[in-house]
């Protein structure tokens, strides 16, 4: 499994999602056999948040690790914009410490930007660190120049990772965000790997991507992932409810690509030359 360093912690490169989970009493059993089988598999990172469900995603969440170290995991949960605030945030933490049946999470985000300004979020989060409820905290659906903003608050220094979106047929970050987070040694937690399972088939179908499949006996999903995390510093989430599917995953992580393959990759879908808007789904 590939590794990546994670402030004072080694942590996987693959993690678990965990959006539109929680959902559906009649996939509840499926979703839990997919993260135990995940955890019980060196999966020990699941990505989850208040806005998931409204809190199922979080329960199922609690109910999937309750036999397991709590040591053991890196727990992320993510928080409204509306709840940025210091009062807020804290409300909503010890919510989804309740419903994950913890008393800390690993990470905390801010799931995007809203109208609480950076300096009161920021300060927030520092006392909720201070207060051993949290042990990290950082953002999600920054862009590089609401990062940049962040950087010059007081505390926004102990910024300990972004998550935005990313696979091959999203590559924006590339141009900015990425280099700016690998330069400061700053986590990058990429969402939706393999663009949600590629329903319409827009990148599994593609001649280079199915070429690179054959080449490797694998999925045209697990070249996606395979290709998401050749990035250094990356912890790619992608999320399934289906063991098999998880297993495939796993399986993905283990697959180095050449640089022809690469190059065929980025021939059919081109990285960014110039800043583009960032994407949120």
């Amino acid at each position: 499994m590939q590794e990546i360093k994670f402030q004072r912690t080694t942590l996987p490169a693959l993690g678990m999602g965990t959006w539109h989970m929680g959902e559906q009493s009649a996939q509840r059993e499926a979703e839990l056999t997919a993260l135990r089988y995940g955890l019980d598999h060196g999966l020990t990172v699941i990505d989850t948040a208040e806005m998931y469900g409204e809190g199922r995603s979080e329960s199922l969440v609690g109910a999937a690790i309750q036999s397991y170290q709590r040591g053991d995991l890196f727990l992320i949960s993510k928080f409204y914009p509306q709840n940025a605030t210091k009062q807020r945030m804290r409300q909503s933490l010890d919510a989804s410490l309740r419903r994950l049946g913890t008393d800390y999470l690993d990470l905390y985000l801010l799931h995007w930007r809203g109208g609480v300004p950076l300096s009161e979020t920021v300060a927030g989060l520092e006392d909720l660190k201070r207060a051993g409820k949290i042990r990290y905290w950082g953002v999600s659906n920054f862009d590089q120049v609401d990062l940049l903003e962040l950087s010059q608050i007081n505390g926004g220094q102990h910024l300990a990772a972004n998550e935005d979106l990313y696979n091959l047929g999203a590559r924006g970050v590339e141009f900015d965000v990425l280099p700016w987070q690998q330069k400061r040694a700053i986590p990058f937690i990429a969402y939706s790997p393999v663009a949600q399972g590629d329903v319409r088939g827009r990148l599994t179908e593609n001649t280079a991507v199915q070429q690179v499949a054959q080449a490797h006996q694998i999925t045209a999903h697990q070249v996606l992932l395979a290709w998401t995390l050749r990035q250094p510093n990356l912890l790619a989430i992608p999320q399934t409810s289906n063991w098999q599917h998880m297993q495939e995953n796993i399986a993905a992580a283990a697959v180095t690509l050449t640089p022809a393959e690469l190059a065929a990759l980025d021939q059919a879908f081109p990285g960014p030359t110039r800043k583009q808007p960032l994407e949120i789904i």
